[in-house]
């Protein structure tokens, strides 16, 4: 496997990372990590290492991975010992269930569902890989191609509340999450239907509110908080993105 790592690092051009698959079906072989983490940062020391074995991060890795799950989670029964260590995040998803092409699996994940893992991961800090398996003439099949076409399209108007972010000021909550970047922390609105949404303190003091590209929102302090107000008229059907700049 060094050898063929070898051959990969030196006679392709420039590599930006190398994703390890396994592990997970051997866990007590020797599996020699070290070294071979040691080889490809000699070839190449800014290609990424990345393991998916579904265990606390060993030395020599560059960031850590959750195969179908938000960090520290476990849903789909794969992470029970990934706790989050101190690497950047990345959490990787199917846009079906298969990981490779399946004619047969037709449990299609919608478009409204991806955006919202997309949110999700950036609000719990973490990179977000989306799968996908191409059919075996090297096409990509019309569902996938749909949603990716639609992903886009949202993310061209709400980019900014994910792409260089960092998990926001607000931990996680059953309504959705938060990001930031600059002055700005982002509030994504995914699961609430009521028009007042109760925030905790923040750490930096509110000087503007607004709808991600559109008009101010309300704000009210009250004691341990903020309330911010979300006319019906004005939300988003995916993702309604309050803008709060300090």
């Amino acid at each position: 496997m060094d050898a063929q790592l070898t051959e990969l690092l030196t006679g392709y051009g420039d590599i930006a990372g190398i994703w390890f698959d396994g592990i997970w079906d051997r866990r007590d072989a020797d599996w020699r990590l070290r070294r071979t983490y040691d080889l490809i940062h000699k070839l190449r020391p800014a290609a990424m290492v990345g393991n998916n074995h579904h265990m606390v991060p060993f030395a020599g890795e560059d960031f850590q991975m959750f195969e179908k799950d938000l960090p520290g989670k476990n849903t789909a029964g794969f992470n029970a010992e990934s706790k989050i260590g101190d690497l950047p995040l990345e959490t990787c998803e199917t846009i079906n269930g298969a990981w490779g092409y399946n004619s047969e699996d037709h449990n299609f994940k919608s478009t409204q569902q991806l955006i919202h893992y997309v949110a999700k991961a950036a609000g719990n800090n973490a990179n977000f890989l989306l799968n996908i398996g191409p059919k075996p003439d090297g096409t990509i099949q019309d569902e996938f191609r749909t949603r990716l076409t639609e992903m886009g399209t949202w993310l061209s108007k709400n980019g900014e509340s994910i792409y260089g972010t960092r998990g926001g000021p607000i931990t996680p909550r059953p309504w959705g999450v938060t990001t930031q970047k600059g002055n700005k922390t982002y509030v994504h609105v995914l699961d609430w239907e009521d028009e007042l949404l109760a925030l905790p303190v923040l750490p930096k003091v509110v000087k503007k509110a607004a709808l991600l590209g559109g008009r101010p929102v309300k704000l009210q302090s009250v004691d341990g908080g903020l309330l911010v107000h979300l006319p019906k008229a004005d939300r988003d059907p995916i993702d309604t993105v309050v803008v709060l700049e300090s």
